[in-house]
């Protein structure tokens, strides 16, 4: 224990006691902060929260237009367990050691969603099962879940406003899918839900556009750049 605090001493990194880092008198944070923070060695994930978040949103959109006639959007439940839910999970837990509050409350909030929503499409969960046949009311349950996601997206749409122009289109339009989802199920429309997979297909689009920026941004020897529209930094 020793040994590991001389090397702390002794490297660019120093460490400081709690009330240090909250300082002693105002609350106020020390010049001496910054330096207790801990370069993460992580790669970035959001590449790999964006691909599953987009593919499997693409899917369920597709389903939700009624694509070749399909009606049921069961086949989405694997990806919806392990690349929207798990892929997106891990992505934000990776998300917070970097620092990256925003990216590690949506991946995870998101991998929760998805894995959530499979949940009910499971058979053997016994949440539709437990409607009995009653499909007003199972509709009217659907969409209040969806009506507490789109309050979720809104708010990580203000959020995102000083992020940059893709974030900000990503989260716009995630927003109005999920209300054009939750009208479909409250008011019985077809239509709605429909509008609500077109909206989807477009957002899953703007996803895969922000990961590859990403993913590309993170190669030293990438030849091409996706610009997101980043906002410059006020100056004080």
């Amino acid at each position: 224990m020793a040994a590991h605090n001389n090397d702390i001493e002794k490297g660019s990194i120093h460490a400081i006691t709690p009330q240090e880092a909250l300082g002693k008198n105002n609350g106020t944070l020390p010049a001496s902060y910054g330096q207790a923070v801990r370069p993460s060695r992580i790669g970035n994930p959001g590449s790999l929260g964006l691909f599953s978040f987009a593919s499997t949103t693409l899917m369920l959109s597709l389903y939700n237009i009624q694509t070749r006639n399909i009606h049921h959007p069961n086949v989405v439940v694997g990806m919806a367990i392990f690349c929207g839910g798990l892929a997106q999970l891990l992505a934000g837990m990776w998300e917070f050691p970097r620092g990256n509050v925003f990216g590690g409350t949506a991946f995870s909030s998101y991998g929760a969603f998805w894995m959530s929503y499979a949940t009910i499409l499971i058979p053997g969960s016994g949440i539709v099962a437990a409607f009995d046949g009653n499909d007003e009311e199972l509709a009217s349950g659907l969409g209040i879940f969806l009506v507490t996601w789109t309050l979720v997206t809104f708010f990580l749409l203000i959020a995102a406003l000083r992020k940059n122009v893709g974030f900000i289109l990503l989260f716009a339009f995630l927003t109005v899918t999920f209300a054009a989802l939750a009208a479909g199920e409250l008011a019985a429309s077809v239509n709605s839900t429909k509008a609500g997979g077109v909206l989807g297909v477009i957002t899953a689009f703007i996803a895969y556009y922000v990961g590859l920026s990403e993913l590309l941004t993170s190669e030293d020897m990438a030849v091409v750049r996706l610009p997101l529209g980043i906002f410059p930094k006020r100056v004080d």
